[in-house]
């Protein structure tokens, strides 16, 4: 009894403390789901001025193309990872998470971060902003998972970790003028976002799934299948950032190919016919497609029957990356949908079609347009790509953003 009466005051006083944070501070998704969805617009809309020649003027370490190949995974969707687990590690722990001026700090290290590519600062102030952030967002989740003792969660932890790897393996090329090292941390971080978004879509594709259609019965759960494609994941990253992987080699075919394995059985085993009357579930299930999409391009790359690997990559960043983190970014601004309440999921998100429909129309326009060539990038991008084609593709994007 005493017990209970100590836990119901920490409890409250918990509250007051929430209380008298600002709404934005009080969870971490709030902040950097909002910072993220308007850097994704401002930065896709930057790039394809800069491919056009209309931004020329604009100076930044290593030129656009180190910028963009950095941004991307690190700016963009480092940003939702750390919204996203962040509030959910306080559902997993019990534990309150970052709120408040911790919460500010951290979101302000994220956008100086952004900032300081277009301001003359040193190198060394631009990597260690990069770095600190990613190291503090990694500090924080470790704190509360260990003190916690969430061992279920830990891989989440081992693959940020080696995120962080990969940024400092892209900076340490961008000190160097080194376009190999920073191609290579690039590459590989997508492969660690793609093991990211199949531990989490696994866990929330299907449970929503079941809420939203009103199922019953819960999807059983297959462990085998998620640390194969944790493990086969990694794998496809080490190759990349060992520089392995980005020469086609037939026999690496053989770890794509059982990767969107892997993937389409989920897609199979989470598959109700009900999806398409909800923009919320199908999208997911749709963005979830493109990592089986991307892993079988990485395939028929390495068997010689597709020019670019960039193409598949494209499907992995566009597709499944910005597929999933709007999908979602959908998902929780909708009231009650984290409760058993159907009709939320059914009835609220009458405007989201739209937006969600646009992001995947912008995945298969840069998947089957022919890829912007690295070597000479900015001098040849207008002939390698239509301006057309790639205008239709940065103003859809944006307008799925909006």
């Amino acid at each position: 009894m005493i017990l209970l009466k100590r836990q119901k005051k920490i409890q409250y006083k918990l509250l007051l403390l929430a209380l008298a944070v600002l709404p934005l501070w009080r969870l971490g998704f709030r902040a950097f789901f909002l910072a993220g969805a308007v850097f994704a617009l401002l930065a896709i809309a930057l790039w394809a001025l800069a491919l056009q020649g209309a931004v020329s003027l604009v100076a930044v370490p290593g030129g656009m193309l180190a910028w963009h190949r950095h941004e991307m995974p690190f700016g963009f969707a480092l940003a939702i990872i750390a919204g996203f687990l962040l509030t959910a590690v306080q559902n997993w722990t019990g534990r309150p998470g970052l709120s408040g001026r911790p919460l500010i700090a951290l979101f302000g290290l994220w956008l100086a971060a952004r900032l300081a590519w277009f301001v003359p600062v040193p190198p060394a102030i631009l990597i260690g902003l990069q770095l600190a952030f990613v190291g503090l967002f990694i500090a924080q989740m470790a704190r509360q998972l260990i003190n916690a003792r969430q061992r279920n969660n830990y891989p989440i932890l081992l693959v940020l970790a080696l995120l962080a790897l990969c940024q400092s393996l892209t900076l340490a090329g961008l000190a160097q003028g080194d376009d190999d090292l920073q191609r290579r941390g690039a590459l590989a971080a997508l492969w660690l976002i793609a093991v990211l978004l199949s531990l989490i879509g696994g866990r929330v594709i299907p449970f929503f799934t079941q809420r939203g259609l009103g199922r019953i019965e819960a999807f059983a759960p297959h462990p085998w299948q998620d640390r194969a494609l944790l493990l086969g994941g990694v794998l496809a990253a080490a190759l990349n950032a060992s520089g392995y992987g980005l020469q086609a080699q037939p026999w690496l075919a053989t770890l794509f190919v059982g990767l969107a394995t892997l993937h389409g059985l989920r897609l199979w085993r989470w598959y109700l016919p009900g999806i398409w009357r909800v923009p919320l579930l199908w999208s997911l299930h749709l963005a979830y497609a493109w990592l089986l999409l991307a892993a079988l391009g990485m395939a028929a790359w390495h068997l010689g029957w597709l020019p670019q690997a960039s193409l598949a990559s494209h499907a992995l960043a566009v597709g499944a990356m910005g597929g999933l983190i709007l999908a979602m970014m959908a998902r929780v601004s909708v009231p009650g949908v984290p409760t058993a309440m159907p009709s939320a999921m059914v009835l609220a998100p009458t405007g989201c079609s739209v937006p969600l429909t646009a992001l995947n129309m912008v995945g298969k326009r840069r998947v089957c347009t022919p890829t912007i060539s690295i070597s000479g990038l900015m001098a040849r991008a207008a002939t390698a790509m239509p301006a057309s084609m790639l205008s239709a593709s940065a103003r859809t994007w944006a307008f799925g953003w909006e």
